[in-house]
C-alpha cells in the first residue's frame, strides 16, 4: 500500500509552495479519478469547521460524500450545515432504529471506497489503534475493509506524547494513511508546534491519491527488513531567536528522506522524523513533523524501540537561550543584539549511549568542510555510535555538478547540502569504505543494504 503521511505543513513561508505543487500534481491528474464514494468521519475539534470546505471542494470534483460525525464534532459544526453541503443524511447515532434494522455501520462501512478521519482527535486514534468500538464513528472504523486515511490535529503536547505516537506507529502498521499534523500555531493562546489539521488543498490531493492507488497491493513486498523498526532524522532544525528570525543550516533534508524511502522498500517499518524541509514526503513511512532540536529529541524518543536508528539530520548544536517572545526591532546607534547560546542536546549521543533500549545498530552522519575522514573518526569515538556516514559539503567539492562557467570545483554549483547526488565514507570500527558519488537515492539504498546485512549478522541470522 501506498502511505502518504503528510504531517509536513510548517508556517506557509516554509511550505506554501510544497502544498501548491502537490496540490496541482494531483489536480493535472483529476481526469483519470474515478467519481468516488468518500465516507467523512469528524472528530471533535476546532479544525473541524475546515471540514466544511473540504466537503464543498469534494464535491466540486464530482465525489460523492457521506459524513459521521462525533457527538464532539457536533459541539463545534451542526450535522444541519454539514448536511446542507452534503446533500446527504448525516450520520451521528450508533444506536438509530431505522439504520441498525439494516445493520447501518456495516454499510456505511461497506459502500465507500476510502474511509477519511479528519479531524482525527486523539481520542479517536486511540480507539482505532487499540480496537474499540463504542460509537458510530469507531464502530464504521472497526467494521470496514476499504482503505483508511487519518489527518491528525490535536494539541502538540497531545501529538508528542508517547502513546499517541504509539498509537500512530500502530496503526500506520496496520495500513492507515496518514497525513499530517502541520506545524504551526495552535488556536489555544501561547501554544505552538505539530498538531495542526493540514490545509484542505493538500487533503483533497492525499485522498485523491490515496484513491488511485487502492488499486495497488494491500501487503508491503516482503524484504531483508521485513518486520524491523527502523527510524531515520532528516532535514535542519530551526531554533527560534524571535518569532520572525531563527538560527538554521543549508540541509535540505534530500538525503535523509531518501534513506527513508530505502528502508521501506526494504519492508521495513520506517519513522521518519523530520524538520522543515521542501521536498515530498517518502511513501510508506510514518513522519513526525518537528521543528527546533529539542522537538527532534522528543519525537526520537517516542519513536524508540527501534532496530535501526539513522541520524542523518543536521541538528543545530546550539539555541538561543532566551528568546525573545517579541521582534527584535533594530534601534540606530544600539549595534547587534547579544544572543547568549546554549548547546542542545546531541540526539545521536543521546540514542547511541543508551544503557537500555538501544538500537542493534546506530548510523550517524558527518557533514564535513575538511579532513573528512579524520572527523569521522573522531565522531565514531565519541558518538558512540557504530557508523559513521561522512561526506564532503564544501562548496569546492565537486560532487553534484560543475560549478561557475562548466569548471567543476569552482564553488559555485549546488554542491551536496541541497544538491541530488552525494559521495560518502563509510566509517566503522572495521575499517573505511569510500562509496563513489552516485545519487542520493543510490547512497541511500546502498547504506540500506548494508544497514540489513550487518543486522542479519548480529541476530545470527533470522
Amino acid at each position: 500500500m501506498t502511505r502518504l503521511l503528510r504531517d509536513l505543513p510548517l508556517p506557509a513561508r516554509r511550505y506554501g509552495i510544497i502544498h501548491h505543487r502537490t496540490a496541482i500534481r494531483h489536480a493535472r491528474r483529476s481526469s483519470i479519478i474515478a467519481v468516488s464514494r468518500i465516507l467523512l468521519i469528524m472528530g471533535g475539534g476546532i479544525a473541524a469547521y475546515k471540514c466544511l470546505d473540504l466537503i464543498r471542494r469534494l464535491r466540486e470534483r464530482n465525489h460523492t460524500v457521506r459524513v459521521v460525525m462525533t457527538k464532539a464534532a457536533a459541539e463545534f459544526i451542526t450535522p444541519l450545515s454539514v448536511g446542507a453541503l452534503t446533500n446527504e443524511r448525516v450520520f451521528t447515532e450508533l444506536f438509530d432504529l431505522d439504520d441498525e434494522r439494516e445493520i447501518g455501520h456495516i454499510r456505511l462501512s461497506r459502500e465507500a471506497d476510502v474511509l477519511v478521519v479528519a479531524p482525527a482527535t486523539a481520542d479517536l486514534l486511540a480507539k482505532m489503534a487499540h480496537g474499540l468500538a463504542n460509537d458510530l464513528a469507531s464502530t464504521v472504523l472497526l467494521a470496514t475493509d476499504k482503505p483508511v486515511l487519518v489527518a491528525p490535529a490535536m494539541n502538540p503536547k497531545m501529538w508528542l506524547h508517547p502513546a499517541t505516537q504509539r498509537n500512530m506507529a500502530t496503526l500506520v502498521a496496520d495500513g492507515v494513511t496518514v497525513i499530517g499534523p502541520g506545524v504551526g500555531e495552535m488556536a489555544e493562546r501561547g501554544e505552538a508546534g505539530p498538531g495542526r489539521l493540514v490545509e484542505v488543498p493538500e487533503l483533497v490531493a492525499a485522498i485523491e491519491a490515496r484513491l488511485e492507488a487502492s488499486g495497488s497491493a494491500s501487503i508491503p513486498a516482503a524484504g531483508p527488513l521485513a518486520g524491523r523498526h527502523v527510524l531515520v532524522t532528516s532535514g535542519p532544525t530551526h531554533e527560534p531567536i524571535d518569532p520572525v528570525r531563527y538560527i538554521a543550516n543549508r540541509s535540505s533534508g534530500k538525503q535523509g528522506h531518501a534513506i527513508a524511502a530505502a528502508a521501506a522498500s526494504l519492508g521495513a517499518r520506517v519513522t521518519l522524523v523530520s524538520g522543515p524541509v521542501a521536498i515530498p514526503d517518502p511513501p510508506g513511512v510514518f513522519i513526525a513533523r518537528v521543528e527546533t532540536a529539542a522537538d527532534m529529541l522528543a519525537a526520537v524518543t517516542a519513536a524508540l524501540p527501534a532496530d535501526i536508528a539513522i541520524f542523518a539530520a543536521a541538528v543545530a548544536d546550539w539555541r538561543v537561550d532566551d528568546a525573545a517572545t517579541q521582534k527584535i526591532k533594530k534601534t540606530r546607534g544600539d549595534g547587534a543584539p547579544k544572543l547568549a547560546l546554549v548547546e542542545n542536546t546531541d540526539i545521536l549521543r543521546h540514542v547511541a549511549t543508551l544503557k537500555s533500549g538501544r538500537p542493534s545498530l546506530v548510523i550517524g552522519f558527518a557533514a564535513e568542510t575538511h579532513d573528512i575522514v579524520a572527523h569521522a573518526k573522531a565522531k565514531l569515538a565519541s558518538k558512540g555510535a557504530d557508523w559513521i556516514v561522512a561526506n564532503d559539503v564544501s562548496h569546492d567539492s565537486g560532487i553534484g555538478g560543475e560549478g561557475a562557467r562548466g569548471v567543476p570545483g569552482s564553488g559555485a554549483g549546488r554542491g551536496v547540502m541541497g544538491g541530488d547526488r552525494n559521495a560518502v565514507h563509510l566509517v566503522s570500527g572495521t575499517g573505511i569504505e569510500s562509496w563513489p558519488e552516485g545519487s542520493k537515492a543510490e547512497i541511500a539504498q546502498r547504506l540500506m543494504v548494508a544497514a540489513a546485512a550487518a543486522l542479519d549478522t548480529r541476530a545470527g541470522g533470522r
